[in-house]
């Protein structure tokens, strides 16, 4: 099936999307065939911290690309949370479609000069672009459970650089293992209401189930997950090696993560959807 961006998805999608990071090509393969168990479109994210991890951007991103390529569902792959700018313009070198670009660590204006910056440049070029205003939770940031976002802020920045898609601190953080995250349902409502772009929910992994089908419901439409598929993933291997302390090819129980990240994709997919 022909590459799709996250703009294509969200603009098809009725509910919410789910975006789930890759971090090799076993999360990519996994996340794919839990999407096609439902028949519904996915969004594969490639962070800068992956990157980091695989040493270059090329050889994960291609195999995100040909995964996504070879899918029986709509499937973008996207740069999420990339600092570097010189990072977007390889992601789009490469055919990615959307990028995620987090000038979040930098004052306010700045941020604002940068990532408008950015967002022509791949305007120019057709790719789509989601941002964020203020720094990403997990880090002590706008994200942390007691930041907020402003909803007239939230405008101005969007109207000053933009961009496509912006994500918004309604109580979530990066990194949770726990499932007790509090939204603000309202804000998120007020969020939908002022703004003229898809809003983004980051950390969503910390989210009980019924909170995320009443934020999707308020008006988030793309939600990022990535600690709970590797908590999955982990999991799943651990309890293979625990069981069988003989087995030597990676592949079995590489496998059994593999399988166990499918399960929580289309868990996920239809919590969204539902």
């Amino acid at each position: 099936m022909p590459l799709a961006t996250v703009g294509d998805i969200i603009r098809d999608s009725p509910a919410g999307v789910g975006a789930f990071n890759v971090i090799q090509l076993e999360h990519a393969t996994a996340i794919v065939a839990g999407a096609e168990a439902l028949s519904l479109p996915v969004v594969l994210q490639i962070s800068e911290n992956c990157v980091r991890y695989h040493g270059e951007l090329e050889p994960i991103a291609l195999a995100a690309l040909a995964v996504a390529r070879r899918a029986e569902v709509p499937v973008a792959v996207h740069l999420d949370h990339a600092t570097d700018r010189a990072l977007v313009e390889q992601a789009v070198e490469l055919g990615l479609g959307s990028v995620m670009f987090d000038a979040s660590a930098l004052p306010d204006e700045e941020n604002v000069a940068v990532t408008a910056s950015v967002t022509a440049w791949c305007h120019e070029r057709g790719v789509w672009v989601e941002a964020e205003l203020g720094e990403v939770g997990g880090k002590d940031g706008v994200h942390a459970p007691g930041a907020r976002t402003k909803p007239d802020e939230a405008a101005s920045y969007v109207a000053r650089t933009g961009v496509d898609a912006l994500a918004v601190a309604v109580g979530t953080s990066h990194a949770m293992t726990t499932k007790d995250a509090v939204l603000d349902l309202a804000l998120i409502a007020e969020l939908r209401a002022t703004l003229t772009v898809p809003l983004v929910l980051h950390g969503s992994s910390g989210v009980p189930d019924e909170i995320l089908r009443e934020a999707v419901r308020e008006g988030m439409k793309k939600i990022n997950v990535a600690t709970h598929l590797n908590k999955a993933f982990t999991g799943a291997i651990r309890d293979y090696l625990h069981h069988d302390e003989k087995v030597v090819d990676p592949r079995k129980y590489v496998n059994a993560g593999r399988d166990a990240v499918t399960r929580e994709v289309t868990h996920l997919l239809g919590v969204l959807t539902g």
